[in-house]
């Protein structure tokens, strides 16, 4: 219905084609396949903004809706150059399945505007942002659809969209949105949660292959937000850093970098990274995920390792930062190397779940310590792997497929209950 056409690259094919293997495996009954194949509804919305210059222009948004069945939709608003339609269908189905995974009672959902960030002002990206959730102002609410930061927008953009869905709506509704400033009802440890969820789920693999951190040699790729508080925790607790990189190049020291100081490097002064001072080898960003290392995170965009490169892959532990970093067609690859995967539904699942933490301390006008967030997230993210590893275990699947069971079982069960209003 969506994409007929075959496509590596396609991120909702990528989607879909784990989906329908893990509905195979279940036996999943037609009824229900049909209905969760397909997401609940979307949206193409076309945002005037009056641009620094005077000029008029008109810039395209998406928003999808993938399921309600366990609770509100929940997904980030990209602004990127690239959004595509399918890629934010993608991006919703894979919330519903993340959610379902870690076992909190959202469904999915995601948006995105067709824009470059860095080519636009601080007053361009609001107007682009407020007028892009006046347009969903009915779309959006606690208990319809919760927006988050993504790629290309941070906590001022949500706290944007928090305003304006007041100004809209004549209430304030703090929980409207997550990942907003703390003075705004956001919570202790959001910022880090997606990074620190990785980090999690790595000592958990390196426990389940006995073996240490001490030395474990760690490569990231993107080093946004996800990639730069995952390396920096990884550096904390002991990980080395071989390899780094993001949207300027990448660099490899087999010695390990500093990373607070890379931190400062790209964060503070602002330079960037293949810059850095104190630097290794020089190469291209998609060129520091084939070097060796123990374990290897690909933090940054979709489709970085596919049939054509999978083969180059040199680690034991491939830990899914980002959200679809590798396509469906380069699974069989991986799978046949005998590296040990953490999907992407599982490894960057600590965003979504300090989300949904932020969600139910607004909800509840009472505000935790990060010390309480951060046992809460690896309770839930330690449960959920356990959960992963049980069912790849006793059912001879992969890790991937293993996760992408649990979520649809989970969902379907949801369904069954409910029933179907048709």
């Amino acid at each position: 219905m969506f994409a007929p056409a075959h496509d590596e690259l396609n991120v909702f094919q990528s989607a879909e084609a784990r989906f329908e293997i893990a509905c195979q495996k279940l036996g999943l009954e037609d009824d229900l396949y049909r209905y969760l194949k397909y997401p609940s509804k979307e949206v193409t919305v076309y945002i005037p903004v009056s641009r620094d210059s005077g000029q008029l222009e008109v810039f395209i948004g998406y928003r999808v809706l993938h399921s309600t069945v366990r609770g509100p939709g929940k997904g980030g608003i990209r602004f990127a150059p690239d959004v595509s339609i399918d890629e934010v269908r993608a991006l919703a189905a894979w919330m519903t399945w993340k959610c379902a995974l870690v076992d909190i009672p959202f469904g999915g959902a995601k948006g995105g505007v067709i824009c470059d960030p860095s080519k636009l002002s601080k007053h361009e990206l609001e107007r682009i942002t407020r007028r892009y959730t006046a347009e969903l102002s009915e779309w959006f609410g606690p208990e319809r659809d919760v927006p988050a930061p993504d790629i290309g927008t941070n906590a001022q953009t949500m706290a944007w969209v928090m305003d304006t869905y007041a100004m809209h709506t004549r209430q304030a509704t703090t929980a409207v949105v997550t990942g907003k400033p703390l003075a705004l009802g956001g919570s202790e440890g959001r910022t880090e949660a997606t990074g620190r969820g990785v980090m999690m789920c790595c000592d958990k693999a390196l426990a389940k292959l006995k073996m240490k951190r001490e030395g474990c040699r760690v490569i990231v790729q993107g080093f946004g937000n996800v990639g730069s508080q995952a390396a920096t925790l990884l550096h904390q607790a002991g990980y080395k850093i071989i390899g780094v990189a993001d949207i300027h190049g990448g660099l490899y020291n087999e010695n390990g970098f500093d990373i607070p100081r890379l931190v400062d490097w790209v964060y503070t002064q602002k330079k960037p990274l293949p810059e850095f001072s104190a630097g290794g080898t020089k190469m291209s960003a998609p060129d520091v995920l084939f070097n060796p290392c123990d374990i290897l995170i690909p933090a940054a965009t979709e489709n970085q390792i596919t049939s054509q490169n999978a083969h180059r892959v040199d680690c034991k532990i491939l830990c899914e930062g980002a959200n679809g970093p590798t396509t469906s067609h380069a699974d069989p690859i991986i799978d046949k190397k005998g590296i040990f995967i953490i999907p992407d539904i599982l490894g960057n699942a600590g965003g979504v779940t300090v989300s949904y933490f932020e969600w139910v301390q607004d909800r509840q006008g009472f505000f935790w310590r990060e010390d309480e967030v951060n046992g809460r997230l690896q309770h839930v993210m330690e449960r959920s792997f356990d959960n992963v590893i049980r069912y790849a275990e006793t059912h001879g699947v992969n890790n991937r497929i293993a996760a992408y069971i649990v979520a649809v079982d989970r969902v379907a069960q949801a369904l069954r209950l409910r029933g179907i209003y048709a």
